[in-house]
């Protein structure tokens, strides 16, 4: 990583295959420091399941012109060894680590906070940008920043969604035709959740009505906590995980709101 940066700087860590989310997070960096460093790099330590890591989509040319023309001035590309020089130091996502997607996916969210910890070390961001989309992710992150007293800013940015509501992700370019029109009962799932009078009922109802879609977890949780949501929660969200046709899909949603 050059040590030339002029700071205050904003960050957007990525795994590339950019696409329209990522660039409104870019976006939104931009808007808080005209200097913004863009990293591309797929942390293998957060991929419990070899195929997934080989399968990821990987598009390094496309990603550059698509940063720079939503404001990235650097992007970065770094190899595993310039991240990890020496064996990693694992940063352990602790309790809230170990629940949903934790479970499905062992080991995971270690491996996210110890790649977002090594890139906040090396970038030295003042602010940090990272979608709702992956929300216990997000949730973690902030949890990390306050415990080991980072000094970066986590700005949280909102889901973009296509125009038939399905969040926007890398992983959706694997969705064949058929089963990417299947994928938009996960958002009409969250949908008519956020619309009900039980929103718990009405999502599982809603995603048992496509087959297809194997759930892995769809529960309402505390934003805040991550505790399992009742009516007393102040705020509460819907967090869906599940697979179509071997592609993992995650989605959440604000209940009581549409957005």
């Amino acid at each position: 990583m050059k040590n030339d940066l002029i700071h205050p700087l904003a960050f957007v860590p990525t795994m590339g295959a950019l696409h329209a989310g990522h660039q409104s997070l870019i976006e939104i960096a931009k808007s808080k420091s005209d200097e913004v460093v863009v990293s591309i790099f797929v942390n293998p330590l957060q991929f419990e399941n070899k195929e997934d890591l080989a399968q990821y989509p990987r598009s390094i040319e496309s990603d550059i012109t698509k940063a720079e023309s939503s404001g990235a001035t650097y992007v970065w590309a770094p190899t595993f060894e310039e991240i990890y020089p020496d064996k990693p130091e694992i940063i352990p996502a602790g309790k809230i680590g170990n629940i949903f997607e934790g479970v499905h996916r062992f080991g995971h969210f270690d491996g996210v906070m110890t790649v977002v910890k090594r890139l906040f070390d090396l970038v030295k961001p003042e602010f940090a940008v990272f979608g709702e989309k992956d929300f216990q992710q997000l949730f973690l992150i902030k949890q990390m920043v306050r415990e080991l007293s980072i000094p970066v800013k986590i700005i949280e940015a909102k889901i973009i969604r296509e125009d038939d509501g399905l969040a926007m992700s890398s992983r959706n370019i694997r969705l064949s035709v058929s089963d990417r029109a299947r994928a938009t009962i996960i958002s009409k799932a969250l949908t008519e959740a956020a619309m009900s009078k039980n929103p718990r009922s009405t999502l599982n109802k809603v995603l048992a009505s496509e087959p297809s879609f194997q759930i892995d977890y769809a529960e309402i949780i505390d934003s805040d906590s991550f505790e399992i949501a009742d009516k007393s929660t102040a705020n509460p969200r819907a967090i869906v995980a599940g697979w179509l046709s071997g592609v993992r899909l995650i989605d959440n949603m604000a209940m009581g709101t549409k957005s």
